[in-house]
This record gives structure tokens, C-alpha cells and sequence, in this order.
């Protein structure tokens, strides 16, 4: 008894000791929520005499179900064999197993995973004789789990189906529903839902679960479902035990169908709650704690709280203005090594954290270039992603028509019907002849593939007209992924990983647009050759000492002694698509807080002036989570600020390090601290003999040119066409003011779209 209260503040201790009726456990991040849940089980166990198999403790992963039995035997032995811990889907297995042959199902049941469920709707949408271009597979499948979330069956759906494309779907979920039960299968949505189905059904089934579950505890309750708060309610009915233990100020998941009014209407869905907050943070330092408090605190929710800890103060979270996302990685660069070199840090002990994947890809060339071991963290290294392979191997096929690796990795993508019997009696044909598998395509009428040569006519031509395109880089980047129509395929998934894929293609284009703009006299045979290096070494194994890279949403539940969270602007973090929709912009701010709150001693955040993304190079303002936090808690607040406004103006004239055919650093700063700007950078540790210094002088000249040069701003318009001397010729789609100047968005025709400030762009009016 005494080892089980051991050790545990005042509020963890009352969490413990509440075992009557409901209970919501607030846990800040870092307080300690995973100690409260085990030791509560032992307390149960020890102290109140439950049985084991009459508390059910359900979590959302196996690492932290084993993590749980693990802290509990080391409480109180090996007396636990017979509770039931694990995650829902788990637990729901365990009762699906002894009576799903209620709802007409064998109890040897298989569960079809994500590559079985894909085959089934491809034989669906075939035996319906729906188009698979207009209706993909992931997309269908991604909307008929999304339905299963929201407990929908098929005639619920088809009810509520409102347009082609829905009513379409319906038809599918019906004959998909039909066949899984026709091979004995469920998926993974089914697992819950057939759960609950038979509890509601079978009232004796209920009867003997919520009679035998005296106690119900759940973790990260604000990451439930609507399926999953059925679950618990019904099987906490009867004794009316239940814990839960969340944060509402770290949901985040709502895109995979979390609920946060799951958590705030606790009280309301069980009368009587006892309310407990852990507010005590055994994780970070006393500063970055300020710091989540502060942005926090802008969100209306109803628990408020106030982390606190008796950690040191601890050093102030430094803010950095970068010029661009690679002086942003460069940045990160030098304080990684400042800290191994002075603080005696690991690599291990670095965490990079972003909003999007395709952020990872300007910090993963400055981590290549400066020889630091990293991964990623859920997700794959750039280079290494499907669609950015697939996009080379196109490249590569229309530079290299006998490339055959290529040619079969994109004959098929998207899907043109030419399966791998066909693929192989081409590959047979090619190696008799001695030619490529393309120019068997080819000329396939010749070689008796008269069903394949219908198939692959539209390929051919594709492939042929884009070969004769006297494009650049980035224009035949955007050819090809519009005439092959692989854009268009991801594009009609409509689903979340699509969305994704849509992006790291469109980061794609920034790569070759800062190839053309730094090598402008190479062609695609230079770009692919970079590529290929770059793709080496990513493939490189990872080192067990590396930094890691990952979303925010990957980091939730991890920790690190230094965290950089990166790309803290409008636009970028927050998102636009949240900017206008509050709900969207309190979970936007919710994720920020979980990022601070991973970090545990010392925490960066940086910004730059401008970024170039997805193909568009943009100007945005400081994200409003940086505005949020006291300039006091911050170290090098003023001087970013004052940074983000004062260097904004000068977009055109540079001076900059650079390394082979890639930009490292571009500075574009006044007059008064060039100087200084110089001889910091001279002396810097990552400075090595790869890199030239280009002179500064022009950069003066023009800027004293256009200090005194005034700007017709009424001349700008919509519609009106421009030229820039980098960008080329191009029209302005709207204009916006900003203080005493304008905000101009331009479509270039070759270097795609820009945002560029009128008075100092140089733009002259055609």
C-alpha cells in the first residue's frame, strides 16, 4: 500500500484514491498521467480488493498497454493474468471472438488489413462497373471508413448520400459490407462498431460485460471517436466506475475522427464527475512552461489550467528570423553543434517539428550537406517518398527511353490495366531483341501484344510529346504530372494521405525551380544527376545517434531535451484552412502547445522572411502563436520582430553563401549591419572550402538605387501584365495593402507564383 501512494503529489494522489463513481483526470502534458492510471489499477487491486478481471484499463496503442502491465507488476507482482488491458480494438477482439456468430458471423473470423480492403473495393467498383479513375480505391475506402466512424451502416449512409459522387460510394459500401461477410471478414472500423452492435442487441451480452467490468479507466480520452464513447459508455453503465484521463488542451487528431466535445462534455454525459487537474509538470523547465501557458490560454475551452513546475527556470525559449527555410536549417545546424560542442548534447537529444512533411525537405539538404545523422519520424525521408519516386522515374524515362527500371515502376502509374503477366512478356520480348521494355511498347503491334498495345497508346503518346516539349525542369514537372494524369488520380482520391502526396509533389517543384534558378544553363540529364545523389544518400542506414525529424502530430507523447519547431508563420502554422474557422484555429493552437510542450530544456522557434513552398515562394507574417507569447519569456523576440518588418523590403539583391549548385544562406539586410552580417558569417563553424562568399557590393548600389527611386503604386492591378528580371513575364492576380506599400501576387509564367512587395520588386508594367 504504502509503494503504491509512494512518491505521488496531492492532486496525482486524490486521482489515485477516487474510486466511486465517474472521474476526469486533466493531465497536462508532462504530469504524470500514465503514473496516475497504474498506480489507480493497483490501488483497485491492493487497497479496494478487485479482482483483476473486473477492470478493464483501455489505451489507444500496444506500446502503451505493455507499457502499463509493466508498471503495474512492478507494484504489485504478477497478480494481473487476467485484466483486460489493451486498446479498444484489441479488447472489442477478445468479445468478438465468443459471440459475433450473434450477428452472423463464424468465430474463426479474419480481419482484413488495409491491402486486403483495397482488393475488395477494386472488385466491388469492377463488378458495378464504376469508372476507378473517377472512383479510386483509396478514396472510396477512406469515405466508407469515415462513415463506419460515425456508426453509419450502409442504408444509413445511402440515406444521407446528398450527391453523384456519395450515392455512387453507397452502392459500393453495400456490395462491400455483402462480400466481407461472405468471406468471414471484418475490417478494422467493423471491430467496434460489431461490438457494439451485439451489446445493444443481446441484453444479457451487456448484462454480463458491464456486471463484470467494475472499474473502467481509459487513457487520452480526448482522442475518442463517437464508436469509441459508445463502447465505454455502455460498458460503464451498470457500475457507473469510470476514469478517464485526458488533455483537452492537446486534442489534435479530429482529421482521424476524434472528438474534443468527447472530453468537455464529460460531466454532462456521467453525472456526478469528480473533476481532478494535474497541473504539475515533471518535464520541462520553468520558462517553457510560461510559454505554452501563454499561447494556451488564447483558446476558450472550459477546463483551463495552469502548468507549473519545481524544475529550474531553465534557459528562455530563443525565437529566430530566418531568411529563408535553408538559413532556417542552417540555423538549426549551428545550435545543434553549439550544443554538442559546449553542453556535451547527442544527437539523439534533438527534436526537428513542423506542420507539414514537406517542410522536412530544405532541413533534410542542410543535415545531408553538414554530414548530421537523422530520421524521420513517421514518415519517409524525401527523397525516399512514392510519389517523388514515381515523379523521377518519369524524368528519368523521358530523358532515358531504355531506363527499364523506370519504365516499370510508372507504366501502371496511374493505373492503365498492364498488369505483370504483360509486364513480364514485354521484359521476355526486350531481352530477345535487345532492346528497352518502352520500345516494345512501342511498337507492341509488332510483337503480338495487340491487347496491351490498345492499353498503352495514350502512354506512349504522353511519353513521346513530352520527350519533344522544349520546356524547363519545372514546366515539365507540371506537363507530365497533368498529361500522365497522375495528378489528376491523386486529386480524386480525396483522401488525407493524398492531400499529402499533392504536397511533397508540389515541394518537388520548388526543387527545380532552385536548380534552374541556380544553374540555369543545365538541363535535366544535371537536375536528374543531382537527384540521384541526394537519393543516395538519403538511403544511407540511419545512425542510432541522429536528430530526429517529424510532424507535430507525430510528436505528441515523446520528449527531448531540445526541440526546434520550425515554419511559425501565417499561413504555414497556422494554416490557411484553419485561419477562418475558429474550431480549426483552437485545435491549430492546441498542436503548438504540444510541440512547446515537448521540448524539456531547451526549445527553439523560428520564422523566416520568406519560404519557398510547393512551388510558390511567399511572404508571410509572424505566425499570431509567436504574438501570443510576453516578449519577456522570449530570447531575441525584439530583434526577430523588428527584423521580420525592417528586412522584408529587400526581396531582389542578395548577397549569399552558396554550395555547389544549391543556396545555403541568402541575405538580404540593410546597409548598418552588413558588415557586421559579414564577418559573423566569416568566422562561422559551418563555414567550410565547399563554400563561396558573393560579394556585397552590388547589393549596396542597387539598394541605394532604390532608396531613392519612388514606386506609382495606383499603376498595379489585377490583370495587368509584369516583368521582373528574375521571374520573367507575368499577370497579377490581386493586390493587397501593407502599410505604405503593396502586397502583389503575380503568376509567372515560367517561375509560377509569387508574392513580392510593389515598391521594392522592381516590376515594370507591359
Amino acid at each position: 500500500m504504502q509503494k503504491i501512494l509512494e512518491g505521488l503529489n496531492d492532486k496525482q494522489y486524490e486521482a489515485v484514491t477516487t474510486t466511486t463513481g465517474p472521474c476526469l483526470v486533466i493531465a497536462g502534458a508532462g504530469s504524470g498521467k500514465t503514473k496516475v492510471l497504474t498506480h489507480k489499477i493497483a490501488y483497485l487491486l491492493e487497497e479496494k480488493g478487485m479482482h483483476p478481471w473486473e477492470i478493464l484499463a483501455i489505451t489507444f496503442t500496444n506500446k502503451a498497454a505493455n507499457e502499463m502491465k509493466e508498471r503495474i507488476e512492478a507494484l504489485i507482482g504478477e497478480g494481473i493474468k487476467d485484466m483486460w488491458v489493451g486498446t479498444f480494438h484489441s479488447i472489442c477482439v477478445r468479445i468478438l471472438r465468443r459471440f459475433i456468430d450473434r450477428i452472423g458471423f463464424n468465430s474463426s473470423f479474419i480481419i482484413f488489413d488495409t491491402s486486403d480492403q483495397r482488393t475488395l473495393v477494386k472488385n466491388c467498383l469492377k463488378e458495378l462497373n464504376i469508372d476507378d479513375k473517377l472512383f479510386t480505391d483509396r478514396s472510396v475506402l477512406s469515405e466508407i471508413s469515415n462513415a463506419k466512424n460515425e456508426m453509419l451502416e450502409p442504408d444509413q449512409y445511402t440515406a444521407r448520400a446528398d450527391d453523384y459522387r456519395k450515392e455512387k460510394i453507397a452502392t459500393v459500401y453495400k456490395l462491400y459490407q455483402k462480400k466481407l461477410k461472405e468471406n468471414n471478414a471484418i475490417d478494422f472500423d467493423d471491430i467496434i462498431n460489431y461490438t457494439i452492435k451485439i451489446l445493444l442487441q443481446e441484453p444479457e451480452i451487456l448484462d454480463y460485460y458491464s456486471n463484470k467490468f467494475k472499474y473502467v479507466l481509459v487513457d487520452e480520452y480526448q482522442d475518442t471517436n463517437k464508436a469509441q464513447f459508445t463502447l465505454i459508455s455502455l460498458l460503464a453503465a451498470q457500475n457507473g466506475n469510470i476514469t478517464v484521463v485526458g488533455d483537452n488542451d492537446q486534442g489534435i487528431y479530429s482529421f482521424r475522427g476524434a472528438d474534443i466535445s468527447n472530453i468537455l462534455n464529460f460531466e454532462k454525459d456521467f453525472p456526478n464527475t469528480k473533476v481532478i487537474k494535474l497541473e504539475q509538470n515533471y518535464r520541462c523547465t520553468g520558462n517553457i512552461l510560461k510559454v505554452a501557458n501563454s499561447v494556451i490560454s488564447n483558446n476558450e475551452v472550459k477546463y483551463k489550467k495552469e502548468l507549473w513546475t519545481q524544475n529550474e527556470k531553465g534557459n528562455l525559449p530563443k525565437v529566430y528570423l530566418a531568411d529563408n527555410e535553408y538559413d532556417e536549417g542552417s540555423f538549426i545546424v549551428d545550435e545543434i553543434e553549439h550544443l554538442k560542442r559546449e553542453e556535451y548534447y547527442k544527437y539523439s537529444d534533438f527534436a526537428i517539428l513542423y506542420r507539414m512533411n514537406a517542410q522536412s525537405r530544405a532541413i533534410e539538404d542542410i543535415l545531408r550537406r553538414e554530414n548530421i545523422p537523422y530520421k524521420i519520424i513517421g514518415g519517409l525521408k524525401f527523397y525516399e517518398r512514392k510519389e517523388i519516386k514515381d515523379i523521377i522515374a518519369y524524368l528519368r524515362l523521358i530523358q532515358n527511353s531504355s531506363d527499364n527500371i523506370s519504365f516499370r515502376r510508372v507504366v501502371n502509374e496511374p493505373k492503365r490495366g498492364i498488369g505483370k503477366t504483360s509486364l513480364d512478356k514485354i521484359e521476355q520480348i526486350a531481352n530477345e531483341n535487345g532492346i528497352s521494355m518502352y520500345e516494345v511498347l512501342k511498337n507492341a503491334d509488332r510483337y503480338d501484344l495487340n491487347r496491351v498495345f490498345l492499353k498503352s497508346r495514350e502512354f506512349i503518346n504522353q511519353i513521346e510529346e513530352l520527350r519533344n516539349e522544349e520546356k524547363t525542369i519545372s514546366e515539365l514537372i507540371k506537363s507530365t504530372l497533368k498529361k500522365t494524369g497522375y495528378l489528376d488520380a491523386l486529386e480524386k482520391e480525396k483522401t488525407i494521405e493524398a492531400e499529402n502526396r499533392i504536397e511533397n509533389l508540389d515541394e518537388f517543384l520548388t526543387v527545380a525551380i532552385e536548380f534552374e534558378e541556380e544553374s540555369a544553363e543545365n538541363g535535366l540529364s544535371e537536375f536528374l544527376e543531382g537527384i540521384t545523389l541526394t537519393s543516395d544518400i538519403d538511403g544511407m542506414e540511419d545512425e542510432e545517434e541522429s536528430v530526429t525529424l517529424m510532424t507535430l502530430h507525430s510528436a505528441k507523447g515523446l520528449e527531448f531535451p531540445t526541440v526546434f519547431l520550425v515554419g511559425l508563420e501565417e499561413g504555414i502554422f497556422p494554416g490557411y484552412k484553419s485561419i477562418s474557422e475558429p474550431k480549426e484555429m483552437e485545435e491549430e493552437r492546441r498542436l503548438c502547445y504540444v510541440g512547446i510542450t515537448r521540448a524539456k530544456e531547451n526549445l527553439f522557434i523560428s520564422f523566416a522572411k520568406q519560404r519557398t513552398i510547393f512551388g510558390s515562394t511567399s511572404y508571410n507574417a509572424v505566425s499570431r502563436f509567436v504574438k501570443e507569447i510576453p516578449e519577456d519569456l522570449l530570447d531575441g523576440y525584439e530583434e526577430a520582430l523588428e527584423g521580420k518588418s525592417d528586412y522584408s523590403d529587400f526581396q531582389e539583391d542578395n548577397f549569399e553563401w552558396s554550395y555547389g549548385n544549391s543556396k545555403v544562406k541568402t541575405y538580404k539586410t540593410g546597409p548598418s549591419s552588413l558588415n557586421s552580417r559579414i564577418n559573423s558569417q566569416q568566422k562561422s563553424s559551418t563555414v567550410s572550402s565547399g563554400f563561396a562568399f558573393r560579394t556585397a557590393d552590388s547589393f549596396l548600389n542597387s539598394l541605394k538605387k532604390k532608396e531613392k527611386t519612388k514606386v506609382d503604386l495606383t499603376q498595379y492591378k489585377p490583370g495587368v501584365k509584369v516583368y521582373h528580371k528574375k521571374f520573367g513575364e507575368g499577370i497579377i492576380n490581386q493586390i493587397e495593402p501593407e502599410g505604405d506599400d503593396l502586397k502583389v501576387d503575380i503568376n509567372f509564367e515560367k517561375s509560377g507564383h509569387k508574392r513580392l512587395m510593389a515598391k521594392y520588386a522592381n516590376l515594370e508594367i507591359l
